[in-house]
């Protein structure tokens, strides 16, 4: 028997939060091939996903990325549980706590994490600002509990207070103002409930390696071109670095002079494949994005406080700042 599509009855019963105008707060509800509301509002339609920003933009980078790793990420299709890991360590609760809680996931890419979430029972509403909502899609296809829409993370299409976890992971660095995005994230929070992220933050390496030189000039090109480039170096560096894998001094000294990002001496779960297309994609990732801001735990953690957070949790992992807070429920 062919699977049912669920309608938005079906999602409003299983709990969802409908969409709203970003610009008005109106409620939206689908007439045809778009979302209209009571102030005359459209929301185009385009493959049955909600387009609350316009098709190109800072963002089309990610967007071709995203389509061409559609699966790279998944630990439905690595074996492993990396994305999973990410995921509880930084949330600080188990997968199966996520059941029934409203989520809210911005940034959600191809949907390493959405997928995860989707599985354990949340009520996922997923946005990026790029066309990786067509990779995201999909992946997850059509479920009663999983909503997703091409939207600004400055400008988002739901209710304030709507949501029990709101989880920014992988996305506030590349936004023009990473205290902009969280606070437009924790607008997104009900009462009691939790926000989660992380950010880029300095590391000595960074100051050390080549890598910004070759960003500062493959970030102006189109996203296609800078992608053929990126997978040429690829193929040049990383057998280097697999072959020097076991060698720590020397991945160390490869790693200042090669632009690609290559984790062989990590994650000794995957493959020599999937390391290499782990590495076409994080290498085309770092070179190519339009923003790449850095904070410190300090920086996160005060914007945090000064929008009245509790709980807070900041801390440096590696090459990231990883934080969870709390929204008084008073």
């Amino acid at each position: 028997m062919a699977a049912v599509k669920p309608t938005s009855s079906d999602r409003q019963a299983a709990g969802m939060v409908g969409f709203v105008s970003p610009h008005t707060g109106a409620p939206l509800w689908q007439e045809g091939d778009a979302l209209v509301s009571d102030a005359g509002e459209r929301v185009p339609l385009v493959r049955g996903i909600p387009r609350f920003v316009a098709s190109h933009n800072y963002a089309d980078a990610f967007g071709l990325q995203w389509n061409l790793h559609s699966r790279t990420q998944l630990d439905s299709d690595t074996g492993a549980h990396l994305s999973e890991e990410r995921l509880v360590r930084c949330a600080r609760m188990p997968l199966a706590e996520f059941a029934g809680l409203r989520v809210l996931e911005a940034g959600c890419g191809a949907g390493r994490f959405t997928e995860l979430l989707v599985g354990a029972g949340a009520l996922v509403h997923s946005i990026d600002l790029s066309v990786a909502v067509d990779a995201n899609r999909r992946n997850i296809g059509e479920r009663a509990n999983y909503a997703v829409a091409q939207a600004d993370i400055r400008a988002l299409p739901f209710p304030a207070g709507a949501f029990d976890l709101v989880l920014g992971l992988g996305v506030l660095q590349h936004t023009p103002s990473p205290e902009e995005s969280i606070a437009a994230l924790w607008r997104m929070v009900a009462p009691g409930g939790r926000l989660v992220v992380d950010h880029y933050t300095w590391t000595l390496s960074r100051l050390t390696k080549l890598t910004p030189f070759y960003r500062m000039i493959l970030k102006r090109l189109p996203p296609a071109l800078a992608r053929r480039i990126t997978d040429a170096l690829v193929s040049v560096f990383f057998p280097l670095h697999w072959a020097v894998r076991h060698a720590r001094p020397l991945q160390t000294l490869l790693s200042r002079v090669s632009p690609c990002l290559a984790y062989c001496h990590i994650y000794a779960e995957l493959t020599r494949a999937q390391h290499q297309d782990w590495c076409r994609l994080d290498t085309y990732d770092e070179l190519t994005d339009r923003f790449k801001r850095m904070r410190t735990a300090g920086q996160i953690r005060r914007a945090l406080a000064a929008l009245g957070a509790t709980q807070i949790h900041a801390a440096r992992r590696e090459h990231v700042v990883e934080a969870m807070c709390r929204k008084p429920s008073w």
